[in-house]
């Protein structure tokens, strides 16, 4: 059958998509690029620095390598000041966080006005970096980990707080209805009917919270939050680039080392 015949017998073709939708997604790509050409044409961006960015990394490279190992002793306690500082921001999390989500889960709130409390915590503290939480805590603790604490633990709210929401207004409501028809209290359904359902959820969140908070507490120290960053930015404003390089592996092992923690505890939880 020649392409002719098939015309005319099938005058109708198989289209994905209709015109509308067609014109809608053409509009979708032509509205991204055009955001993109606007944002670009708004940031200034020097590209002769471009031309020559290749040799700077080059030449960067050559300075940094090989690291600098009699420095190696004075990375110890820094380095194990930031896994600190993630742990103990991470444990108050847990303490701040959790009675905030059974605020922000509908099904355990007083009210919508808690309701509202609770869900206006968790997006402050997901809108705010980590580095302008340690930004803060700085200027009311003062520099040190102290304020790496709590700048971890006020940025982990939002992420732990709002999984464990999730979790909570996802669970089966037959034991809590049997719970609630024994008598039980607000406090013994919460404890003994929802708890156990979010358990592993909470588990699961804590680990792999405690995995990005290792990553997050190695630049606090820019903003003289605590632990290794302090070291690290002193090294580049020094120009002491085989330090920096030597800081920058040691960090990448302690969050190898985190990740593989995190993946076999989360897997033993599932």
């Amino acid at each position: 059958m020649s392409m002719a015949e098939h015309a005319r017998k099938y005058p109708e073709l198989w289209q994905r998509f209709t015109p509308r939708q067609t014109l809608v997604r053409y509009s979708w790509y032509m509205g991204v690029i055009f955001v993109a050409v606007w944002s670009v044409r708004n940031l200034d961006i020097p590209w002769f620095y471009f031309l020559d960015a290749h040799i700077q990394a080059a030449d960067l490279a050559v300075r940094m390598w090989p690291p600098d190992m009699d420095f190696l002793g004075q990375l110890y306690d820094p380095l194990i000041e930031t896994i600190h500082i993630a742990t103990l921001g991470t444990a108050v999390t847990i303490v701040l966080a959790f009675p905030v989500a059974f605020l922000a889960a509908r099904n355990t709130t007083f009210n919508s006005l808690t309701w509202f409390i609770g869900r206006l915590i968790l997006v402050t503290s997901r809108s705010v970096n980590t580095v302008v939480w340690g930004l803060l805590f700085v200027a009311i603790f003062g520099p040190g980990p102290m304020a790496g604490i709590w700048a971890i633990a006020f940025r982990s709210i939002g992420f732990m707080g709002k999984l464990t929401a999730e979790a909570i207004e996802e669970i089966d409501q037959g034991p809590v209805e049997a719970i609630e028809a024994t008598g039980a209290s607000r406090l013994q359904v919460l404890w003994f009917g929802i708890l156990p359902q979010v358990l592993p959820v909470i588990y699961g969140t804590t680990v792999y919270r405690w995995d990005i908070n290792i990553r997050e507490s190695t630049v606090l120290g820019f903003v003289g939050a605590g632990g290794i960053g302090i070291q690290l930015y002193a090294s580049i404003n020094l120009f002491s680039w085989q330090e920096v390089s030597l800081m920058l592996i040691a960090v990448f092992c302690v969050v190898v080392v985190s990740e593989f923690v995190s993946a076999i505890v989360r897997q033993r939880i599932t």
